[in-house]
């Protein structure tokens, strides 16, 4: 992990102590029930490499609008709430790498902004 984004998520409570980073496979997620990525493009470079998992895959901004605009009650309802949601509704998050820390910290804030109603969902689908 980038040494400013850990500062940043330990600014916010996080422990980034367990972060492990792994090159992702198809075989590495065939068990998800959710995949979460940061932009569009990442969405769709993880689609290349896993394409049986679009009805799992979303982006952060993506999954948080549709838990708060919808209120589903299951992870699997996003799938089919998606088709609601225009492309342009919600934005990409910014990659802070090269950035200052100021950037690392607004981005951090906007994830730690997005996440609950997400987090919420995941704990309801249990």
């Amino acid at each position: 992990m980038h040494p400013d984004a850990v500062t940043a998520l330990e600014r916010l409570g996080g422990d980034p102590s367990n972060f492990v980073a792994r090159r992702v496979s198809e075989k590495l997620v065939s068990n998800v029930d959710l995949v979460l990525t940061m932009t569009k493009q990442h969405r769709d470079d993880f689609l290349e490499v896993a394409p049986r998992l679009l009805h799992r895959t979303f982006t952060l901004s993506e999954a948080s609008q549709l838990c708060t605009q919808f209120e589903p009650e299951k992870l699997t309802d996003l799938r089919r709430l998606r088709p609601l949601q225009m492309a342009d509704d919600y934005a990409d998050i910014e990659d802070p790498i090269g950035q200052d820390m100021q950037f690392f910290e607004r981005t951090a804030m906007q994830i730690a902004k997005l996440l609950p109603p997400v987090l919420e969902l995941c704990r309801r689908s249990t």
